[in-house]
């Protein structure tokens, strides 16, 4: 069998290729060997974060366009081309797909191998009947969906976050299996694209990684346009005609069934590793019960100078966590420095309808790690301000959640309009040295803009008792 040695090997096209351009800048002479079993680009480009992102601006459209009338405009939707929408999406992913692998084939330092790739001993690895050697490997090899073992699915069919973007034709109704961001998000998109829409979610709540308050209303709110059911586990589905698919979920509290009838379903379950295929314990690489790989605080795997960031060790699935990773190993693997990754604000958001966006700890941790006493939180509603009132964005609220005697920013929670724009200045303050949320509060916030609701958060600091009579009481949020 053939044999090649490089200065460095990376596994994954993704965040990953942040660490292989600044090595090749740093050394213009350095032999890499780049390997991605799949398209190049890494899951956030070629099926995951982008791509869904392209689809969902035409959906925001869609409610805004349905929305009009409350302003006294009223417009009519007359068609909407699914088509075309799906292959807008495809043609810009593809073009950048395309771009990233004549640079990858093109390279003079890189050898690109579009394989699997396995461990047969450490730092070996072989990949399409050559073994390839290095000292130093980083492993971004992301992740896949996750399919629950429930009968009858792999007979019936299933669309997940992979295949769902290879659509041409709009299906009637969708049932999605899952109740967090993935199902929140596509089950939007159907749904404003005119598709009936139904989530079934195993967890209690709808959202579950989001604050009680802000999972019962955006649960409140999605339900306007589609079905959500909670708390019942999908144990059963069968084909019953060409284009319909009946699956029976049952009621984790009290057993009863539900039956639900969709002509496609998307399986939204969370997300598994990709280590099945990588061997890593044949690289003497550790990984956790669920098959993550196990990193330490600087990144590297229990096998020396062997690095794994992105999905691959299982710590947050957002893409812009792992160009954050990136930066760390590159420091690490490749300086040799020891930095250690500091995940104390870690901001993510669901563009649904309406939008979610969060950072920091919530408050059942604040008050864990900080004691009730010296934790305060603020809340504003979106209609409580100018801005909000002229966009008539009622029940929305932004939540912010502080360590008492220094006003030190521990989190913050937003549901409505433009939330993921919102909070950045919130995170953008949690990782300057003192974590203060003095500049917010006593900044000048241009009036009336959207921006003064996350101030106004911010000026109405209270005891967790007293914020929860507040939700409770004022803005009518039953968690």
């Amino acid at each position: 069998m053939k044999e090649k040695e490089y200065d460095l090997i990376v596994i994954g096209t993704g965040s990953a290729m942040e660490i292989v351009n600044a090595v090749i800048q740093d050394n213009p002479k350095v032999k890499i060997a780049v390997i991605d079993k799949d398209e190049p680009g890494g899951i956030c480009l070629t099926r995951g974060c982008i791509p869904s992102k392209i689809l969902l601006y035409p959906a925001e459209l869609i409610r805004t366009i349905e929305k009009a009338h409350e302003f006294g405009i009223f417009s009519e939707i007359k068609k909407i081309d699914f088509e075309k929408v799906m292959e807008r999406m495809r043609s810009h992913i593809q073009s950048e797909i395309n771009m990233i692998r004549d640079g990858l084939s093109k390279s003079k330092n890189v050898d690109y191998y579009p394989f699997k790739a396995e461990f047969i001993a450490p730092y070996t690895l072989k990949v399409d009947g050559t073994n390839l050697k290095s000292k130093t490997i980083i492993l971004c090899t992301g992740s896949k969906p996750l399919i629950p073992r429930v009968e009858g699915l792999e007979e019936a069919g299933y669309e997940t976050s992979d295949t769902v973007l290879k659509m041409k034709r709009l299906p009637r109704s969708v049932a999605i299996i899952g109740g967090g961001y993935i199902a929140a998000e596509y089950g939007h998109f159907f749904s404003a694209m005119g598709s009936k829409v139904t989530i079934i979610g195993r967890n209690p709540k709808f959202l579950p990684d989001e604050e009680p308050e802000v999972s019962a209303l955006a649960k409140q709110e999605m339900q306007k346009y589609m079905t959500i059911i909670t708390n019942h586990e999908v144990q059963k589905v069968e084909k019953i005609a060409v284009n319909k698919k009946r699956l029976i979920a049952v009621n984790r509290l009290n057993g009863k069934e539900v039956e639900v009838v969709a002509e496609k379903i998307l399986v939204a379950a969370g997300r598994a590793p990709n280590t099945d295929i990588l061997r890593p314990e044949q690289g003497g690489i550790k990984v956790d019960k669920d098959g993550w790989i196990i990193v330490n605080e600087y990144l590297e795997t229990s096998q020396q100078n062997v690095w794994a960031l992105g999905d691959a060790n299982g710590r947050y699935p957002f893409k812009h966590k792992a160009n954050y990773e990136a930066k760390i190993v590159y420091y690490n693997a490749i300086l040799k420095k020891n930095v250690k990754v500091d995940y104390h604000a870690v901001p993510h958001a669901v563009f649904a309808y309406p939008e979610i966006a969060s950072v920091g700890l919530k408050e059942k941790e604040a008050i864990e790690k900080y004691g009730e006493d010296n934790v305060l939180i603020g809340v504003e509603r979106y209609e409580d301000t100018a801005k909000g009132i002229a966009m008539n964005a009622k029940n929305y609220f932004v939540k912010v959640i502080m360590e008492k005697e220094k006003l030190k920013i521990l989190g913050a929670h937003i549901i409505g309009p433009y939330a993921s724009i919102l909070i950045q200045e919130v995170v953008n303050l949690m990782y300057t040295p003192e974590q203060s949320a003095w500049p917010i509060m006593e900044g000048m916030h241009i009036h009336p803009s959207l921006s003064e609701v996350v101030q106004r958060a911010f000026h109405s600091l209270a005891p967790p008792q007293v914020y929860h009579h507040i939700i409770e009481h004022h803005f009518g949020i039953i968690t």
